[in-house]
Parts: structure tokens; sequence; C-alpha cells
């Protein structure tokens, strides 16, 4: 009885062993192996079983993408300003071994080697050129990084610069030269806008000016076009009157009546003189026979 409580017992440490060295890497990380203190492998996701008390995981590794954001670094420019520059490392391990017993803390390792190629590149550049070439200091900070953490086992992706702080009184300095192009472009989009609504209100006028003209033309050809059209009236009415006249074939009675009777239009007017006819000694002679003549036509 005792043997089999012993039996049990070790069946049970058996057991419990085996199911604590049982390792189960999850997907995007990898585990470094160690056998009795010297690395054995590196384990993919995916069961694993360790050999009891002489594999040990040395390091759990993730191969996913990492971001740190440093803190702001001092740096002194080409002419001879310190300013103030954070950035932010994008890094994805690629070698777990290399990581894992290629540096003593990795991410110390990358911050103290950006803040040190940070100063190198800014010492090279003055402070305007600085402020106006970010994508140039990304792009050699990247660069630089790369190629030195490629034995530590580490692949910088990119590097940002977050923010550029300049000194107080630079500050100072920008802000009154940002407000002062600022006011000169409104001062600029002012006069703009005055000289556009200058030119539309002189075309404006050009246009009314034009259209005014055309009505005072066009008036003055239909009222001369009214006038011409009875003018020609007036001389058509008066060409059948004489057709008409022509084609009655009237008696010279009937001639000197008219005259009389436009004689007599005459004088009703407001004309003040009066032409009398040569003929005037016939007066009677020429009332007479208008008498027969009216007297024969009723």
């Amino acid at each position: 009885m005792p043997f089999l409580i012993v039996l049990l017992v070790l069946l049970a440490l058996v057991l419990i062993i085996l199911i604590s060295n049982i390792a189960i890497v999850p997907q995007a990380y990898v585990y470094v192996l160690e056998r009795m203190g010297v690395y054995y492998g590196t384990w993919a996701a995916g069961f694993h079983m360790k050999v009891p008390f002489v594999d040990r995981v040395a390091k759990k590794v993730s191969l996913k993408e990492q971001v740190v954001d440093f803190k702001p670094q001092p740096v002194i420019t080409r002419d001879n300003v310190t300013m103030q520059i954070d950035t932010v490392v994008f890094f994805q391990i690629t070698d777990a071994k290399l990581f894992t017993y290629g540096v003593e803390r990795p991410l110390s390792a990358i911050e103290n080697l950006t803040a040190t190629t940070l100063r190198n590149i800014i010492g090279e550049m003055e402070l305007d050129h600085t402020l106006t070439s970010r994508d140039i200091i990304n792009a050699k900070i990247t660069a630089i990084l790369d190629e030195a953490t490629d034995k530590w086992g580490i692949k910088v992706n990119r590097v940002e610069v977050k923010n550029i702080i300049p000194p107080r009184d630079i500050q100072e300095a920008m802000e009154k030269q940002m407000r002062a192009e600022r006011e000169r472009r409104e001062s600029i989009l002012r006069a703009e806008g005055e000289k556009r609504s200058a030119i539309l209100v002189a075309e404006g006028e050009k246009e009314s000016t034009i259209l005014r003209a055309d009505a005072v033309r066009e008036q003055r050809i239909r009222e001369a076009q009214g006038e011409a059209q009875a003018i020609m009236e007036v001389q058509r009415a008066l060409a059948d009157s004489i057709k008409l006249l022509n084609e009655a074939a009237p008696t010279q009675q009937v001639l000197t009546l008219k005259s009389f009777e436009a004689l007599e239009k005459v004088a009703d007017g407001k004309a003040t003189k009066l032409i009398v006819p040569s003929n005037m000694q016939n007066l009677a002679a020429t009332l007479a026979s208008a008498k027969e003549f009216i007297t024969e036509a009723k």
C-alpha cells in the first residue's frame, strides 16, 4: 500500500513536470530556447515541448512592428542655435537570436543611437534649413539607424521627427515674421479684391453706357423709320390722289376750284403773308364757271 501511494505521487509529479514544460507559442511571437545555458534554437508559433531541467525559454520576442516615442533631445545647429527635438522610431525585430544576445537593453541602445545621429545631422544644418527639412532629416536618420541596428537583429522601418522646438526668443521672432507674412497676404488679397471689384464696377458702367447708347440709337432708328414710313405713306397717298385725279380727267374749272380750296387752307393758317396769283383779274369769270359746274354736278 505505501508503495502504491509513492508510485501515484511519482506519476503525479511526472505529469506535472511534463505539463509545465509544454509551450504554446502564439502568432507573431518567437521563443528563444537555451539548453544548459547555451542557445539551442528559436521556436516559431505552435506547440512545443521542453526537456525538463535542461531547456529554458531565454526570451519571448514579438515580431510585430513596434513604436517608441523618445523624449526631446537638445541639439545644436551649425549657426549655434540650441533646440529640442523629439523623435518617433518604428522598428521590427527580424532576428530573435541577435536581438537576444546582440545588445543589452536594445531600446535604450536605439534611443542613444538616435540622439547621437540626430546631433550629427543637425550640427551640419542651419536653423532655417532644419525647420524646413524634416523629410531629409527623417530619411538620413532612418538610413543610419537601419544600418547600425542590423547586427542587433532589428529593422528600423522609419524615423519621424515629431517636434522641433527652437528657443523662446526665436519662436517669438518666427511668430512675428509669420504674423507679418499673414498680414501681407491679407493686404494683397484685400487689394486684389478691391481691384477686382473696381474692374467689375467699371465693366458694369461700360456695359450700362453701351446699352443706353444702343437704346438711344435704336429709338432714333425707329423714329427715323417711322418718319420715313409716314413720309412714304403721305407720298403714296399723294401719288394715288394724283393718279385718281388724272384718271378722272378733270376740267379746267375743277382744277381752278381745287386751287381755291388750297388757297382757303393757306389763308386759314397762321401764315403772315399770302401770295395771290397774278391772274386774279379773271376771278369773277372763274367763280362764275365754278358755280355753273357745281350746278350741273348737282
